[in-house]
């Protein structure tokens, strides 16, 4: 694939801004996490400081003490985030019989052994008979290789299961069967997050004409930029619904467009496209595949793709297999992402699904689909095959 300019929309500008923010990370860092150099987040920021939402056309001006209350609210959000983490951390950290008891000898010159049995629900009589029970080297063994899952099991914020961990680890050099990791992530009672049930978000016009489904269901391509399918999706806040739309590229699943938004209109979808468009440049012929939301199928957004030259595909009624693609993204989104959380604000909602659909997702996220590789390097690699059958 030929070497583009990469053009980044004013969304993408503000959201890589926020994050460098709020993150709490060097800018450099963050810079690297979203392939991008730490001049431009520099840059980016200077003018949004100088210019407020001026600084990038489309938006209102932003007065002095908004912005200045923004980044307030923005800071105490960094100061809960930063003071959360050890108690999220020691609940990971202290799960089993085992740990507690190893925590327990470590911590018995600091408290009574009473009260540290009482506070990590353990008996007296099980500590002292676990300081007499001698250790195995397959038990030593597996209490390494627990702490190693465990690592990769936070560093991915409970997004991976067994195979995932196990390839990570396999890369790291670390030998072993994903039967035995996923024994011992039963044991630690680690499991990845479990699937959200969705709403549905299809709104059909039955004034606008379709497209019939060129697709068929044929989810792969041999190159990038051949197929690219989208859908919308909807993320609950305090401050009501924020809706996301989504552009993958079938060939690496990578996320090639987005946008988010507190309506649910064209103007949403349209604004993914143009960010997909300016990334990718593709050639004329490329296969756009949707359902049949109005959003798709109005005027407007039908004469854009016609105008690029897109081979226009559509679902059929009421089956949402046809973009089963884009079914399982957002199936990963909810689970790993968003959860069970309502975001109390837009902003804070916004923060979240950038970082993961542009640091996470696309360029650290191993894909089964792909052989356990990121879509970023998949696309890096151009062997297809090779790595579906690593």
């Amino acid at each position: 694939m030929a070497k583009v300019q990469k053009v980044y929309t004013r969304e993408f500008k503000e959201e890589a801004v926020r994050l460098a923010q709020t993150s709490g990370k060097p800018i450099a860092q963050v810079a690297r996490e979203l392939g991008i150099s730490d001049t431009s987040i520099h840059q980016w920021r200077k003018e949004l400081a100088q210019h407020g939402k001026e600084a990038f056309p489309g938006s209102g001006h932003q007065t002095p003490l908004e912005e200045e209350n923004r980044r307030l609210k923005r800071e105490l959000e960094r100061v809960q985030q930063e003071r959360d983490i050890p108690k999220k951390s020691s609940e990971h950290l202290l799960a089993g019989f085992q740990m507690k008891y190893q925590f327990i000898e470590q911590q018995k010159h600091e408290f009574p052994i009473v009260v540290l049995c009482n506070v990590l629900g353990v008996s007296e009589s099980g500590l002292y008979a676990w300081r007499k029970r001698p250790t195995c080297q397959h038990k030593r063994e597996d209490a390494q290789l627990t702490q190693e899952i465990r690592q990769v099991f936070v560093t991915h914020r409970s997004r991976y299961g067994s195979p995932r961990i196990h390839r990570e680890l396999r890369d790291q050099g670390r030998r072993t069967s994903r039967k035995r990791v996923a024994r011992l992530m039963r044991e630690a009672d680690m499991s990845a997050r479990r699937k959200q049930r969705r709403m549905l978000t299809t709104r059909r016009d039955t004034s606008h004409p379709v497209a019939p489904n060129v697709l068929h269901r044929a989810f792969t391509a041999t190159e990038p930029n051949k197929k690219w399918v989208t859908d919308i999706t909807y993320i609950p806040t305090v401050q009501g619904w924020l809706y996301l739309a989504v552009i993958l590229d079938v060939y690496s699943r990578a996320v090639v467009g987005w946008s988010m938004s507190t309506s649910c209109d064209e103007t949403l979808v349209e604004s993914a496209l143009k960010m997909a468009v300016a990334r990718r440049r593709p050639p004329a012929g490329l296969l756009h595949h949707s359902d049949r939301g109005c959003q798709y199928t109005s005027h407007a957004y039908r004469q854009q793709l016609e105008l690029l030259g897109m081979v226009v595909s559509m679902s059929r009624k009421g089956n949402c297999w046809d973009n089963a693609v884009m079914e399982s993204f957002f199936v990963s989104l909810k689970e790993e992402c968003v959860g069970s959380t309502v975001y109390p604000s837009h902003e804070q909602a916004r923060c979240a699904l950038f970082e993961y659909l542009e640091v996470y997702y696309n360029r650290q996220r191993r894909h089964s689909t792909l052989g356990y590789v990121s879509p970023l390097m998949y696309e890096q690699c151009g062997n297809q095959q090779t790595l579906r059958n690593v």
